[in-house]
């Protein structure tokens, strides 16, 4: 349908959706679904682009809208934050706004749920393959792998035989180590079985929500009452929780670590002090790091690179075709869910949302 059409004109009595961003292309049954419930608009990339799309909200081009959903992370977000400024001119009819991808830090969430208006990402799709790289990091962080990997692509006979005889010598089994992970999520647990059930590491975790009983019994993990608690005792600090909260490891923080221990980071770069770290390899207070994203992508800290004993990914830990598939699934499966009076399956904002909202017209 055009993008122009508001649901007074357009829908009848069926609610209005908003599809931001590229078509479907793996979930076609639940789109035929949400297609038959909803009337969906997917507005124009021109539309979308922060001045013309505050603009169509100001001037209700899209009318009462119930949901917004977006598919696909790398399209449907050209119009920036959502920020008090757009929040401001959403519709009071919107009950959620559904999104792919694990983080939502370019999302003000505790707006939206001033505002009454749900935010669901698409973390618990990501899981399996964001584990996965952080258990590659573990890795190789313990065994030195960079090191390994960069000789082995350089040619150079000399380099090849230093590595080959030497590396041994820097590298570590995980096996009997105490990995300490900050955020135990869905992903964060999940890295914390493949490490214990992998590796025989030992777990240690910060989170203010603790696991059950049965969950840390199940990997024998043992919460720290205190980030400071957990640096102290890992050997590798994992970092799995979500952007927002400043920068979790900083010159200081990383002086509380073991000497020679390892970091390693796949959740937000805005978490770590890319300068902070390049100093602690230079001085051997961490002897490895791990890094999946970074504070300035796509440009990390230029000294990164240069250390053999820094393995850098370019932010694709949820990088598979099975979290894209689940990503979009997610997206109109959350949207279905909400406006069929159903729970959210992934929401990230509900504990905000206010009491008096509760039970309301947006939840």
């Amino acid at each position: 349908m055009s993008s122009g059409q508001t649901s007074s004109t357009a829908s009848g009595t069926k609610p209005v959706v908003l599809h931001l961003g590229d078509p479907i292309k793996y979930n076609t049954d639940i789109y035929k679904q949400l297609s038959s419930k909803f009337t969906i608009i997917h507005p124009s990339v021109e539309e979308r682009q922060r001045d013309a799309f505050l603009k169509n909200l100001h001037n209700r081009k899209w009318g009462d809208f119930a949901a917004v959903f977006r598919p696909w992370w790398a399209t449907g977000g050209e119009m920036g934050r959502l920020d008090r400024e757009l929040v401001s001119l959403l519709p009071k009819s919107l009950r959620v706004w559904a999104s792919a991808g694990a983080g939502y830090d370019w999302a003000d969430v505790d707006v939206l749920a001033e505002h009454g208006i749900l935010y669901c990402n698409g973390a618990l799709a990501s899981s399996e393959a964001v584990a996965d790289m952080a258990i590659y990091h573990t890795i190789s962080v313990f065994r030195n792998m960079q090191w390994s990997n960069m000789v082995g692509r350089a040619n150079d006979p000399k380099a090849w035989t230093d590595a080959h005889i030497n590396a041994q010598f820097t590298a570590h089994n995980p096996q009997g180590h105490v990995l300490g992970i900050v955020g135990l999520g869905n992903i964060g647990y999940r890295i914390a079985v493949k490490a214990f059930k992998g590796f025989d590491m030992r777990v240690t975790y910060y989170d203010p929500i603790p696991k059950s009983a049965e969950q840390e019994a199940a990997i024998k993990a043992t919460r720290c009452a205190s980030m400071d608690e957990l640096l102290a005792g890992a050997d590798c600090v994992i970092l799995a929780a979500p952007g927002g909260s400043g920068k979790l490891m900083n010159k200081e923080r990383i002086a509380q670590m073991k000497t020679g221990a390892r970091l390693v980071n796949i959740a937000r770069g805005s978490l770590v002090d890319e300068e902070a770290v390049v100093e602690a390899l230079g001085t051997g207070q961490l002897s490895a790091v791990g890094l999946d994203v970074f504070e300035n992508e796509p440009r990390p800290h230029p000294r990164l690179s240069g250390f053999r004993n820094a393995t850098l990914t370019c932010h694709t830990a949820g990088g598979a075709l099975e979290t894209a598939i689940g990503f979009e699934g997610l997206s109109m499966k959350n949207v279905l869910a909400v406006l069929s009076g159903q729970p959210p399956l992934t929401p990230v904002n509900q504990h905000l949302m206010k009491k008096s909202r509760q039970g309301g017209p947006h939840l």
